[in-house]
């Protein structure tokens, strides 16, 4: 039996007539509703649990922590060979990548969506979800880590990007990451009930440092720099972040561009006690670190292991 586990997105959503097409309601339809209404499922072994109903922009470290719950507890049941995970598109690579770090590698996990709301005459949503359903069947016990299946791609959760805002072809891998593997649940003990505040801050010209202090008085206790080229921090920072660091923030260099960002490459970073992303985007550096605060990794753990993540 496979479990589908919804969370709402384009996948599940519906056109608004007065907008010709151009604006549409995410999260609109229950996953019963939605697979109701596909063809080509009659037969199969599911059951659908709608665990979150929501436009994936929402979608927040709490949402992933339920949506967590949820797979591990179907991961769990004898009875359950895989899961697939219907998701929207806009920050599908960042959950993906969440559950790959969370979850033991074991039994396949698929998440898929759509760029098209369910009521579009060419939606490709229902192709995704039969697509999905069969990688989780025909997938190997003890897959590494979590895939996304998006217009006839499977893409490891670390190696995938959304890379175009509109198109069937969104989904894209990053730079040099093909045919690469990472190993799945290096959190996988990860039983906490939040997690931590970590911000990106992005770098660019004439980026002010009083973001830096900003995210302090909020209670970050990471910033991931999004910054330009190798990781390069503005001079104007520098204070500001010695400020953050006095407050116990911990400070990781990543790049806007694709990366890598090297330690001790173009910065001084065993001087200035910061942390480097390697080839991770910010996006995902950032849960890397949440995680790794969480379950509270020492200096040389980060220092030695978030790039490997």
């Amino acid at each position: 039996m496979i479990r589908i586990l919804a969370t709402g997105g384009t996948i599940a959503g519906t056109a608004d007539a007065a907008s010709g097409g151009l604006r549409y309601r995410a999260a609109a339809l229950p996953v019963a509703q939605l697979l109701g209404n596909m063809d080509g499922l009659d037969g199969l072994p599911l059951e659908a649990e709608q665990v979150l109903s929501l436009d994936s922009k929402d979608m927040r470290p709490a949402d992933w922590l339920v949506l967590l719950a949820a797979t591990r507890r179907a991961l769990q049941d004898p009875q359950v060979s895989g899961v697939v995970i219907l998701h929207g598109t806009d920050t599908m690579e960042e959950t993906a990548y969440f559950l790959h770090l969370t979850l033991p590698p074991g039994k396949p996990v698929i998440l898929t969506g759509a760029m098209r709301p369910a009521d579009h005459p060419a939606a490709d949503g229902p192709a995704n979800i039969r697509a999905a359903l069969a990688l989780v069947a025909t997938a190997n016990e003890g897959q590494q880590g979590v895939q996304v299946f998006m217009n006839g791609q499977a893409f490891a959760a670390r190696e995938v990007v959304k890379a175009r805002s509109t198109g069937l072809d969104a989904f894209d891998r990053l730079p040099g990451q093909a045919g690469a593997t990472h190993p799945a649940g290096h959190f996988a003990a990860l039983q906490v009930d939040t997690l931590p505040e970590v911000f990106v801050l992005p770098g660019y010209a004439g980026a002010p440092a009083e973001l830096i202090d900003a995210s302090v008085v909020a209670g970050a206790r990471g910033l991931v720099l999004a910054l330009t080229g190798h990781g390069s921090v503005p001079t104007a920072w520098e204070a500001a972040l010695a400020r953050a660091q006095a407050a116990g923030v911990v400070v990781l260099r990543a790049s806007r561009c694709s990366g890598p960002v090297s330690r001790n490459a173009n910065a001084d970073d065993d001087g200035r006690d910061w942390l480097t992303a390697g080839d991770l985007p910010p996006a995902k550096t950032r849960i890397a670190l949440m995680l790794a605060l969480a379950v509270g990794w020492s200096r040389q753990q980060m220092i030695d292991g978030l790039p490997q993540l």
